[in-house]
């Protein structure tokens, strides 16, 4: 039937081209925006998962930035450190030509200084976005310093940053900036006090009956015994005693002597002396004097090689200026071994903080890729359809060009 009020052919291939059209549209918005997913309405589901991961790789973008200046952070506290262990392993070798009996110890001491003042200058410069890790006040309590290690999101959707500490205490920092206003030291590993904890003991070997044994007995000073009254000395080539006339010693140990009885303390001792007509042994009963914890006077940055004998009457005890010394080198060398454990700290942060910048890396790149699968359209496939849906949409038009030609047939049976 043909009816001039109600076209339904027409109406049929309106419908069809609104359909085509709707489909069109919808094709040429996801070719120009590449999103097949770009609004809740698209897809409910796949937006809200996108819309949350795109936040988080904002945030990883954000502690990425964090990580690096905290990397720059811990890479300018160990550069620090290495260039103080250099300076420090040069002061050391400086100690040890001073045991030379013939060593300038004035000059030496001059290049100690020199030494000495470039430690400050390092501990000072190692600053980094106004912080500095090589110097800091710990006099009453460690400092912990924290840098953004990484983004979080568990199970649960709960969100969290995670940090990596560093402490700054007496085995971390160079210089205490709360040290002790009168007398100058502090808790850092450079300008902590120097304290002294051993003995004034010698080892000497004992015969009896033929065996040999080592045994530590109290050692005199050279300086010790000269301050003695009455006291003279003997040498007869081959040893050297020294008597006051009530108490007699034997040189044993380059500077050091250890005090002779002429009882045998133990059957079967060999003699250790003889002045011609009396026999004398090592006193084994005269046992070392421990020290404990006696303060040197005396920091790695301040340490003084021109004035031994004040450090070796601080020590306490009978110990000369070579025992002095010895000690000084010693807590260099301790000193040392402490910024060696400190900047291998450094370097495990900065170990850890280098892997977890990769990961993050790699981690926004497969989050960017996991919302591309969602939500990006699939060029190809939207181009091919899109010339489907043109080829359609001008067939569309065409029929209904078509269906409204039917009315103006009816004219035709008018005539």
């Amino acid at each position: 039937m043909t009816s001039v009020l109600t076209n339904t052919n027409a109406m049929a291939a309106l419908s069809t081209l609104r359909s085509i059209s709707s489909n069109l549209e919808t094709t040429q918005n996801r070719i120009s925006s590449g999103l097949k997913v770009e609004s809740a309405s698209d897809n409910a589901a796949y937006w809200s998962i996108a819309t949350t991961m795109r936040s988080d790789n904002s945030a990883l973008s954000t502690v990425a930035d964090a990580i690096g200046l905290g990397a720059a952070k811990v890479d300018t506290a160990y550069a620090g450190m290495e260039s103080a262990i250099d300076v420090v392993t040069e002061i050391k070798a400086k100690l040890v030509t001073a045991q030379e009996s013939s060593a300038d110890k004035t000059k030496i001491q001059a290049e100690i200084d020199q030494l000495q003042d470039q430690l400050t200058s390092i501990a000072e410069s190692a600053s980094f976005s106004g912080e500095n890790w090589l110097q800091a006040d710990i006099n009453t309590a460690s400092v912990t310093k924290s840098v953004v290690g990484s983004f979080v999101r568990d199970s649960s959707g709960s969100v969290s940053v995670k940090k990596v500490d560093y402490t700054l205490d007496s085995s971390t920092v160079l210089f205490d900036e709360g040290a002790d206003a009168t007398t100058g030291y502090g808790k850092g590993i450079l300008d902590s006090e120097a304290l002294f904890t051993g003995t004034d003991g010698i080892t000497v070997t004992i015969s009896v009956n033929g065996i040999e044994s080592d045994e530590a007995v109290k050692g005199y000073s050279t300086d010790e015994l000269m301050a003695t009254t009455g006291m003279t000395f003997t040498d007869d080539g081959d040893q050297k005693v020294a008597t006051d006339g009530t108490d007699t010693y034997l040189q044993v140990d380059g500077e050091k002597w250890a005090k002779l009885t002429t009882t045998a303390p133990t059957t079967g001792q060999a003699i250790a002396y003889n002045d011609g007509t009396t026999d004398y042994y090592i006193d084994t009963g005269e046992t070392p004097t421990n020290v404990t914890s006696a303060n040197a006077g005396f920091t790695v940055y301040d340490l003084d090689i021109t004035d031994l004998a004040t450090v070796a009457s601080n020590m306490g005890g009978s110990f000369t200026e070579d025992d002095a010394l010895d000690f000084m080198i010693q807590f260099v060398d301790d000193a040392l071994s402490t910024m060696t454990s400190a900047a291998a700290d450094l370097g495990s942060v900065s170990g850890r903080i280098d892997m977890q910048e990769e990961f993050i890396s790699s981690l926004s790149d497969s989050l960017e890729s996991g919302i591309g699968r969602l939500v990006d359209a699939d060029m190809n496939e939207e181009s091919t359809r899109l010339q489907a849906l043109q080829t359609q949409q001008s067939l569309a038009i065409q029929a209904l060009s078509i269906a409204n030609s039917d009315s103006q047939n009816v004219l035709q049976l008018f005539r």
